[in-house]
């Protein structure tokens, strides 16, 4: 029974309120002056406090000040005949949580106990409504087959859905919805193997029941941008999910007016493919073929090597369009917190600039740390404290410190995306190749590589999925829902080692549902 202490000289007056608590289920004492308010609060402690502002003795904001201090977290209401402002801006100064002006009515009283003693059970009835409501649609959807939009619909959903749970961790919703994230992507997987090769084919003009690919990004959000001559940031921020995108623009909302569109990662969903397209414009297949100075090929390269062309290839890209800009292309790539501190410190020079594409690797290193230490994996055991992780790292970043920068130059344009996101990977698949194999964990591409085709997606020929085949014979294996590949050599020590880590290069909603988001500021 929620415990509410009422202060006030005039107590007798106030019966009637006491009386309808009471009968609401309430425990309600009282006191007269502020002096045996403060030895209730020591003495009990209490759910709510209406206290009286004008008393004998020790005034209400003093009294406030002192209940405080003995307990911050305990809502106290203000109760008063002064309308004055200053009274208000005193009053919330010293942390009161509510205000009412006498005469009270009951009304206003109920909803003031509704409102700091019931709101967290009526949240959750109605959380609890909502999800068992939407995880029925969902289910119902799954039954029949869906198009490139009505999946983008249902990702939309469960992400909603696993962030606003992140608030209410005790509901015992959380395995229900891990597991209809686990029934969506095994359909999802079935719907890319069925759909994604039709993607890929030529076509003078797109299916309307097509998603747009990561080639497609900067013709359809980046290049309309660049006719008025404004100046304009492309961002691309490396691995980085929907969800986590979703926490990080809860603060820059009241910043910018923002449009959110969504687009299809390229397979494999790593960076050497996708963000190598999304600069260029251009398939893998297609940049090897027309710009072999700039070829993919994993044999002997690391990641940030297979990445060093971005500029040049955004260069060219703007060549065949025929785009002209006002001044020179600027290309930063942000690998560490002091060159990020630096940029930012800088970011009003380069918004002088026509065209400033950014690249900020920060969200994949927290995906590979959390991998290498076991601390971090502690931190963030699962994905909502994946997204605390984010949310941490972002209110301190210098990505943060430019967004707020940019957010006071009128006409500044920025379109933000990302090359592809990542998966939770939780079970093993075993996987055959020899030492010319590539390495990641998610996709393989080599030859005479073996691997369980409910577990993953044997790509026989690779030109046909526009990944570049590097010898004769060359198949690739892209892993499916949350599984990553390990080889049968010392199978259960590496089983071990990588179960548990957020991977990419796969086929899964979270890897290949992608945000564009343009931003103007308000």
């Amino acid at each position: 029974m929620p415990r509410i202490l009422w202060v006030d000289d005039e107590i007798e007056l106030l019966k009637p309120h006491l009386i309808l608590l009471e009968q609401r289920g309430y425990e309600v004492q009282t006191a007269t002056n502020g002096e045996d308010a403060i030895e209730l609060a020591q003495e009990t402690r209490y759910d709510l406090v209406f206290l009286d502002e004008m008393m004998m003795g020790i005034s209400g904001l003093e009294t406030l000040s002192v209940l405080k201090d003995i307990d911050a977290s305990v809502p106290v209401v203000m109760v008063t005949k002064n309308e004055q402002e200053s009274l208000m801006e005193e009053a919330i100064g010293r942390k009161i949580d509510d205000y009412l002006t006498k005469p009270v009515n009951p009304t206003q009283v109920l909803a003031a106990c509704k409102k700091f003693l019931e709101t967290r059970r009526i949240t959750e009835s109605k959380i609890t409504q909502d999800f068992h409501q939407q995880y029925s649609v969902i289910s119902r959807r799954l039954l029949d087959k869906m198009d490139w939009a009505e999946w983008l619909d249902v990702y939309l959903k469960l992400v909603g859905g696993s962030i606003e749970l992140d608030s209410h961790p005790d509901m015992g919703l959380e395995q229900s919805l891990r597991d209809q994230w686990k029934e969506c992507n095994a359909e999802f997987c079935k719907f890319i193997e069925s759909e994604y090769q039709g993607w890929l084919a030529d076509r003078r003009q797109r299916e309307p029941d097509m998603p747009l690919l990561s080639p497609h990004v900067l013709d359809q959000w980046l290049v309309p941008h660049l006719s008025n001559g404004k100046p304009t940031f492309f961002i691309v921020v490396d691995c980085m999910r929907m969800d986590q995108w979703m926490v990080m623009e809860e603060y820059i909302r009241p910043l910018f007016n923002i449009q959110r569109d969504y687009y299809c990662g390229i397979l494999p969903t790593a960076t050497p493919y996708a963000r190598n397209a999304i600069f260029a414009g251009l398939y893998p297949t297609e940049i090897n073929k027309h710009y072999p100075q700039y070829a993919i090929d994993e044999r002997g390269n690391d990641e940030h090597t297979l990445n060093r062309h971005e500029k040049d290839l955004l260069a060219l890209f703007l060549q065949r369009k025929r785009i002209t800009l006002k001044n020179d292309l600027q290309y930063i790539k942000i690998i560490d917190t002091e060159f990020g501190k630096r940029i930012e410190a800088d970011i009003l020079r380069y918004a002088r600039h026509h065209l400033t594409a950014i690249v900020i690797n920060a969200v994949d290193m927290i995906a590979h740390s959390r991998s290498d230490y076991p601390i971090l994996k502690e931190i963030a055991p699962d994905e909502s404290a994946y997204r605390t992780l984010t949310r941490s790292w972002f209110l301190h970043s210098s990505f943060y410190g430019i967004l707020r920068t940019l957010a006071t130059v009128p006409d500044v344009q920025i379109v933000i995306t990302t090359d592809h996101g990542s998966v939770r990977c939780l079970r093993g698949s075993k996987v055959i190749g020899d030492r010319e194999t590539t390495t990641n964990l998610r996709y393989k591409i080599g030859r005479n590589i073996k691997a369980d085709e409910r577990e993953a997606l044997l790509v026989k020929n690779s030109e046909t999925y526009r990944i570049p085949a590097p010898g004769v014979a060359t198949t690739c294996v892209i892993a499916k829902e949350d599984r990553y590949f390990v080889y049968p050599t010392d199978y259960h020590h590496y089983l071990q080692k990588y179960r548990d880590s957020f991977q990419h290069g796969g086929i899964s909603l979270e890897e290949m549902i992608l945000p564009v988001i343009t931003l103007k500021p308000r």
